[in-house]
């Protein structure tokens, strides 16, 4: 019936730059300068709060989506969730497993498919997967018939017996994902899985997870990819800082967006009184601006509110400089919570 996943307060504290860090990517800091507090206290000069008191379930059988920017926590939750990252505090459970008490019995149940392929360039995509049957105890007969399945439905038997290292970013990232299919996890954990695909095998990959969330497995990906959430995901959790900011299913966060629509402008000017008009003209919701040059306008239309805000600008001696409407969408729903893109 498949297997269900549950965090429970889960916290993250870097006290030494990640990896991704280091190399300028993911998560971001500020460096301090040293004073004579900082040489008595080393350890207080540096600390990131990947993730800050989060908490999550997962059901059976379903897709879930972690949606967020670059550096939000995504990936973090997914290596404390793969045995990948110690968390600082809190639990993690695969099924009725404690992630970090019972690693080996967790790690049975799971599919792995990282951020970046990890493939050994030394073997064949036949190769790979073979050895990663054998890893989980299949015998010789299983694990090839399993090989062979996977190869023909990420369309690579005509490449099965050559090395990887010739495979383009795709074709690697397809093996990457048969390899994680491989001994037919119940959980699959997907990072960023159509990062730099081609829209037709990023269409392959998203045919493939709902064949395999079909037979009752439990599929986590993270994404910013509002469409690839969309598309996949029957409930996800938007996180950003750490923190979870909303969570249900595409449409119940969508509709959670004040009146849908959200209008983006740029003014010379945006003085009160004109962010005032805008606020009484017929369907607006709610108009925000934080700098008075720029703000933000939902409403339950787009277009046709466009002349009244025009009428509203000139009224007070203001230039509308740009426009850019959106349709209710998660970007969107983003957008009303933090004021920035998901992209950013």
């Amino acid at each position: 019936m498949g297997i269900g996943i549950r965090i429970e307060n889960l916290r993250k504290v870097y006290d030494t730059p990640p990896p991704s860090a280091a190399r300028g990517a993911g998560f971001s800091f500020i460096s301090q300068r040293s004073g004579p507090k900082e040489k008595k206290d080393k350890k207080k000069k540096f600390e990131v709060v990947a993730l800050d008191d989060i908490s999550l379930e997962m059901r059976p059988g379903e897709v879930f989506g972690l949606l967020g920017p670059n550096g939000a926590g995504k990936s973090t939750t997914i290596g404390v969730l793969t045995t990948r990252t110690r968390p600082t505090s809190g639990r993690a459970f695969i099924g009725e497993f404690d992630v970090w008490k019972e690693q080996v019995k967790a790690k049975r149940l799971i599919g792995v498919v990282p951020q970046r392929p990890n493939l050994d360039f030394a073997l064949t995509a036949r190769e790979i997967l073979l050895f990663h049957g054998a890893y989980f105890g299949q015998s010789s007969r299983e694990r090839e018939q399993r090989a062979q399945t996977l190869l023909e439905q990420f369309k690579l038997t005509d490449r099965a017996d050559h090395m990887v290292r010739g495979f383009s970013g795709g074709m690697m990232q397809r093996i990457s994902i048969a390899r994680a299919m491989m001994h037919d996890p119940e959980v699959l954990f997907l990072d960023e899985p159509s990062a730099g695909l081609d829209p037709q095998t990023r269409l392959l990959l998203w045919e493939i997870v709902r064949d395999y969330n079909r037979l009752g497995k439990t599929i986590v990906l993270t994404t910013h990819d509002m469409g690839e959430a969309d598309s996949l995901c029957q409930r996800l959790a938007i996180i950003d800082h750490g923190r979870i900011i909303s969570q249900g299913t595409p449409q119940e966060l969508k509709a959670s967006i004040p009146g849908g629509y959200l209008l983006r402008l740029r003014f010379n000017r945006a003085p009160e009184e004109l962010l005032a008009a805008m606020r009484s003209l017929p369907g607006v919701t709610e108009v925000r601006s934080a700098d008075h040059v720029a703000a933000d306008v939902y409403a339950d239309r787009g277009g046709p509110l466009i002349s009244g805000i025009v009428t509203a600008a000139q009224a007070a001696q203001a230039e509308l400089h740009d426009v850019h409407i959106a349709e209710p969408s998660l970007e969107t729903l983003f957008l009303h919570h933090t004021g920035r893109s998901l992209r950013d």
